[in-house]
Parts: C-alpha cells; structure tokens; sequence
C-alpha cells in the first residue's frame, strides 16, 4: 500500500509539473509588428554653388621699335583704342631707305646682266645662220656649175673632143660639192637654240633680291605698328625724338581674350579638373558670363599654397571688365548641386560604416551607403540607394535585416 501510494503521488507531480509549463501559440496566430515610417529618395539641391574671386588681368604686350631713327610722327596716343596693324608712329632713317635703293639698283643690274648675256647668245646663234646660209647658197651655186661642166664633158666625150678622164674628173668634182652641200644643210638643221651659263649670274641676282626684301622690310619697320588689338596704356614717346632699334615705346593692354586669375585649394581644383569652361558674375553686371579654362596648375604654389587658374573671356568692354576688377567665378554649375539624398535620421551609424533600411514589399532589407556632402537634414548618397526607392526613417537602428512589417501600418508610404 506504502508502495502504491508513493507512486500515486509521484504521477500527480509530474502531471502538476506539465501543466505549469508554457502554453504554445496556436498555429497562424500573428506577432505583433512595428509601426514604421518611410521617405523617398529623392534629388534635391544639396548645396550653394561653389565660388572663388577670381581678378581681371589683360595680358600686355609690348611696343617695340625694330629700327632707329628719328621720330617723324606720332599717331595713336596713350588711353587710345588700337588695332592690329594700326600704324602708332612713324620714324625717319635716311640709311634705311639707302640701303634700299642700292639693293633695288643691285638687282636691276643684275637682271639685266641677265638679259643681256642671253641676247649675246642669241646674236651668236643667229650669225652662225647667216654664216650657215650663205655658205649653203655658194654650194648650191657651186653645183649648178659643176653639174653644167659635167654635162659638158660628156657632150665632149661623145663628139670626141674629151678624155674620159676629162668626165671622170668633171663628176668627181661634182659630187664632192654635193656632198659639201648636204653637209652644210645638216649643219643647218642642227643649229642648237642659243643657250647660255648664267649661273653665277642668277646667283647675283638671288642674292641682290634678298638683300633688297630685307632692305624693304627695314624700311617697312620705320612704321611702328600695334602687334595686337588693345588699349595703349603707356606712350612716353614724342615728335623729334632719337630711337635706337629693339627700343620699347609703348604698352598695349590686350582686351580679347581678357584672363581672370584665381587661386584654388586642392579640393576646388578637383572641382574644375574636368570642367573646360566656367561661369562667372562681374559685379554690378546682372548677367552670368562664361568663360575658357586655358591652364590649371598641376603642381601647387609654394608660396600661397595654393593651384593656379586662368580663364579666358571673349569680354573687351572696358566699361563692364576693368584691369584688377573683382569677379566671382562659379566652380560648379546649379546641376553640379542636384544630388540623391536621404534623410540624416535613417541613417544608422556602426562604427566608419553607414547604412539604411530600405522597404521593399512587407521586408525591410538593410543597405551599406556611401556618403556625400551634408545639408542637415540630408545627406547626399553616392551609393547604396536609388532614386525612388523608400527608407525607413522611424527608429532604424531597432529594426534587423530581412526584419518583416505590416504594409496596413507604414506611414509616409506614397
């Protein structure tokens, strides 16, 4: 009995024991999920246009006086508009003009050496054809009575009153003076075209025409004119004046292009490296202008720590750009701004590393995102996202990947 009722009572513990453990959820009953909320990702102006002051600069260009003499007029005057080509002043050389004529003299003489030597030669072909027909007209006359005896001879021969030597010697005659004559009328036909060896002739006269075009362009030099289109902002020259030649009479500021110089870091000038051209505001001047990259520096400035930039502008108003004036150059354009951007709240935070949750369907799934520039409250994404696509901005951090939630319950959802 002791027995029976010890194992009685063991079977009511263990029944006991089973009861009080936890009851499992019946099967398709659901958790409870999170309420969550979402926003696009969209493209959004991150920042203000990046600027730097930039300083017009003409580029100058000196007036040089390629040959002395005396000043005989001065045209153009400081302050004054210029052209290419335009005549500043004139100068008085009476050796240049020397030197001219007596190369122009050299050359005459030298053509008409020229000259002169072919029509010699022609004089002489021309009198061995007078020579050459006269002796023709001798022959044939020659043969006419030689061909006249020879008939003679054998008419004499016939009636006896000629030896057969007699005739032999009459053609004999006869036919050399034939001869004689076919050999003149080749000699006629093989007069050759009268030539001549002017070589040293020609020689001179190259080296005299040489002489002469830098004679001309010496005396050309005597008027000083503008090497480019500008403002002559410097003429300290007068009427009667000496010059020396290689002497600096002037300055002219060149207007086109105009350059405007700036000094970049090292951060804008990855901003410029790709760009050819760039955009600039002048100050009191409403309109956007836009300018040429011609140089950027490779190497920084150890001095100003800094990176050379020179843009070119087709600008030549004074009124509007003026030497040292003040610009403002735009180092990235409006559309450089427009960036994809999330909200600086979805993104969590792990160490270096950034991420967001991303919902797509009924699951969120977590993305690893690379950072750009901040505007708080957004930051710009370079990758991780697309535009479009929904992160979670509710209380990301306490969200897991793959981590499901109901569609009925996200708010912000469009």
């Amino acid at each position: 009995m002791k027995t029976i009722s010890m194992l009685t009572l063991c079977l009511a513990i263990i029944a006991g024991c089973k009861s009080s453990g936890p009851e499992e959820q019946p099967a398709g009953s659901e958790q409870t999920l999170k309420t969550i909320k979402v926003e696009k990702v969209v493209k959004q102006r991150i920042a203000d246009p990046v600027v730097r002051a930039g300083e017009v600069q003409f580029a100058p260009y000196d007036v040089i006086a390629k040959m002395g003499g005396e000043v005989q007029q001065v045209l153009k005057k400081r302050g004054d508009l210029v052209q290419e080509g335009d005549v500043i002043m004139t100068l008085d050389s009476s050796d240049a003009k020397f030197q001219r004529d007596k190369a122009a003299m050299a050359v005459e003489n030298a053509q008409n050496a020229i000259t002169q030597a072919k029509v010699q030669a022609q004089k002489e072909v021309e009198k061995s054809k007078a020579e050459l027909r006269s002796a023709i007209q001798k022959s044939e006359q020659s043969v006419v009575e030689l061909t006249r005896s020879y008939n003679k001879a054998r008419n004499d021969l016939d009636v006896g009153q000629a030896t057969k030597i007699q005739v032999s010697q009459a053609e004999s005659q006869l036919n050399n003076a034939r001869r004689d004559l076919e050999q003149l009328k080749q000699q006629q036909q093989q007069i050759p075209q009268p030539t001549v060896s002017t070589k040293d002739l020609e020689l001179s006269l190259r080296e005299a025409q040489m002489s002469l075009q830098e004679a001309e362009k010496a005396v050309a030099a005597l008027d000083v004119k503008a090497p480019v289109s500008g403002i002559l902002t410097e003429m300290p020259v007068e009427a009667r004046m000496s010059l020396q030649p290689g002497a600096k009479i002037g300055l002219i500021q060149k207007l086109s292009p105009t350059v405007i110089k700036a000094q970049l870091t090292e951060d804008q000038t990855k901003l410029v490296n790709a760009k050819s051209q760039l955009s600039f505001t002048v100050q009191g001047a409403s309109q956007i202008f836009k300018g040429k990259v011609s140089y950027l520096s490779k190497v920084i400035d150890p001095e100003t720590k800094s990176y050379e930039l020179d843009v070119e502008s087709a600008i030549n108003d004074m009124t509007t750009m003026k030497p040292g004036m003040k610009v403002q150059l735009q180092l990235t354009d409006e559309q450089d701004q427009m960036a994809l951007v999330v909200p600086t709240y979805s993104i969590v935070k792990e160490g270096e590393d950034s991420s967001a949750f991303v919902l797509t369907g009924d699951t969120v799934e977590k993305r690893k995102l690379q950072l750009g520039r901040l505007n708080d409250p957004f930051q710009e994404v370079l990758g991780g996202v697309a535009e479009g696509e929904l992160v979670i901005t509710s209380n990301p951090a306490q969200l897991k990947d793959k981590e499901k939630v109901n569609p009925g319950l996200i708010e912000g959802k469009p």
